[in-house]
């Protein structure tokens, strides 16, 4: 280890910042949000670093001696000035006091490092100035994986703290009460804007182990939308919720690559359906949603693209109301999004589309019940889920209430994954074309001028193009 990590409490300390430049304002800035007071020292000082320091702080317009360095416990060279900054390393160091020296490791006795706020909680990363860029981008990767929310989650832990140090007099125990509600449902609620009923569940939680309670064990339901395949289309909270949960019910069109990042040791329940062939009847999938969560499990209801588009996601979380079952929805981008963009084909265009429609294809046993005459529009696009098996008779039916059998159309096949494949024809000879392939569901059909954007405006290549 070429440093050690420290954080320095700067609470009202005097701290000398040497340059008056946009260098000197990014650190003023760390210094300021660390409550320190900063006094900077140079013979220009832009505009926006003044007003920075006003206050606490202090503007000294003149050129750099050792006599600045009276009263400041910490220093910072950040001129582009080579002699300068080696001066002042070597005044600060012949006070002991610490010194950073902007991009010259050799003149520093601390690094800056690259810094995740989520205070109270704090993460410095640092390659010791070896690779500040790699540091950066690191922080850029942690920053995505650490919810904002962390920081409050640390103070209600804090508020606690003293609390739970008396209850627990053993380390081990405290640290597996505290392991556990840090990442349960009080977390949970913390992490959903409802610190008020995770304090309150905290705190029951402490008050049954003071009166030698067993611990209730509360489960809870993450209804998270999976997206239409590509996993780096998963939200942050998609994927830090599929990493915790106990046990996953999944639909069929969840894809491999998304299913990977579940946690490995986890359940995994397949109740997924095809047209006729249901794993699981919804009314079952409702039923054992409340049963696991009453075991005290979290459990993770994993649906491809959007649990509230033709996901019958609220289906399943009215159940859980009903039994006060505790639950979180993460909506995913669904598949009319993620399969038009992939395909090249902007739902909307100002000069040929000013609406989506966005409709269910699935047949039931009389057919497709649509009100067929507010889909001839032709200014609208027209995404049908579920499309492939009643592509005939929706073209068809289309045609037969005035839309031009020349409107374009698009029948997209395992969209936003390597196996996309894109078919692209007019109303009246689509379903020949998807006829003469051997496509397979999932499909996605769009139909409207947009889609004649798809020859300019294709980006995406995968296996299938």
């Amino acid at each position: 280890m070429d440093y050690l990590p420290l954080f320095f409490d700067l609470k009202q300390q005097r701290c000398l910042l040497v340059g008056g430049g946009g260098i000197a304002l990014r650190k003023a800035r760390l210094l300021v949000k660390a409550g320190a007071r900063v006094r900077v020292v140079a013979p220009r000082v832009g505009a926006e670093l003044a007003s920075l320091v006003a206050g606490d702080g202090e503007v000294r317009l003149e050129t750099y001696s050792a006599a600045q360095l009276q009263g400041c416990v910490l220093v910072i060279a950040a001129t582009d000035d080579e002699t300068l900054n080696a001066q002042v390393s070597r005044d600060a160091r012949a006070r002991n006091l610490p010194v950073n020296v902007v991009d010259s490791p050799r003149l520093c006795s601390f690094i800056m490092p690259a810094i995740v706020d989520r205070s109270p909680l704090v993460i410095g990363i640092s390659s010791g100035g070896q690779a500040p860029v790699l540091a950066r981008l690191l922080r850029a990767r942690i920053e995505s994986l650490v919810p904002a929310a962390y920081g409050r989650l640390a103070g209600l832990a804090s508020r606690f703290r003293d609390r739970a140090k008396r209850l627990f007099t053993d380390v081990d125990r405290r640290r597996d009460f505290w392991e556990q509600h840090l990442q349960g449902p009080v977390a949970e609620l913390v992490f959903s804007g409802r610190e008020t009923e995770a304090e309150t569940l905290l705190q029951k939680q402490l008050e049954a182990r003071e009166q030698g309670l067993p611990e209730t064990v509360r489960g809870e339901v993450y209804l998270v939308g999976g997206g239409p395949g590509d996993p780096d289309l998963l939200t942050f909270r998609a994927l830090r919720l599929m990493q915790q949960a106990d046990v996953v019910l999944y639909d069929r069109l969840v894809s491999e690559p998304v299913l990977d990042l579940v946690r490995r040791d986890a359940e995994r329940i397949y109740v997924g359906k095809r047209r006729c062939d249901h794993a699981l009847p919804q009314a079952d999938i409702n039923q054992l949603l409340v049963e696991l969560a009453q075991r005290g499990q979290r459990v993770l209801r994993l649906k491809g693209g959007d649990p509230f588009i033709f996901g019958r996601g609220g289906e399943e979380i009215e159940r859980l109301a009903e039994h006060h079952i505790p639950f979180q929805v993460v909506p995913g981008i669904t598949a009319a999004s993620g399969c038009a963009a992939y395909a090249g084909i902007p739902l909307t265009h100002r000069d040929c589309a000013q609406s989506v429609r966005f409709v269910t294809g699935h047949l039931q046993s009389d057919g497709i019940n649509l009100n067929w005459p507010e889909l001839v529009e032709p200014t609208q696009t027209l995404v049908f889920y579920m499309g492939l098996t009643g592509l005939t008779a929706i073209c068809e039916a289309l045609i037969a209430h005035g839309r031009s059998p020349a409107t374009p159309a698009a029948l997209v096949e395992k969209g936003t994954t390597p196996q996309q494949r894109v078919f692209s024809a007019d109303i009246a000879s689509l379903p020949a074309v998807v006829a003469a392939n051997e496509v397979r569901a999932p499909t996605l059909l769009i139909i409207g001028e947009v889609v004649r954007l798809r020859e300019k405006l294709n980006w995406f290549q995968a296996a299938g193009d």
